[in-house]
């Protein structure tokens, strides 16, 4: 099964990271934070939720909502390509 199998299989949608990009996965929602890994190009995402943090201008627009991938892990919604200049899915706790 493929990872895009399996996030389907589980009813969560994945989402492309925007082309050309290695971005950084952080431990919170903001520059600041430490980085954990690094998404190589051509990366999908899931969205487990959303949460607002610091603003980020990346090629996705200028927005302050980080999308949460995984426990302690957290990406700038402007490199995610949503589609949506909200929230997809719902905040975090």
């Amino acid at each position: 099964m493929t990872n895009e199998e399996t996030l389907q299989a589980a009813g969560l949608a994945s989402y492309a990271i925007a082309p050309g990009y290695q971005v950084n996965v952080r431990s919170g929602p903001g520059t600041d934070s430490p980085v954990v890994r690094v998404l190589p190009r051509g990366s999908r995402v899931q969205i487990r939720c959303q949460t607002r943090g610091e603003t980020v201008t990346g090629p996705c627009g200028t927005t302050n909502i980080w999308d949460n991938i995984g426990p302690g892990q957290y990406v700038s919604d402007s490199y995610v390509k949503t589609g949506s200049g909200g929230f997809v899915t719902g905040s975090c706790s």
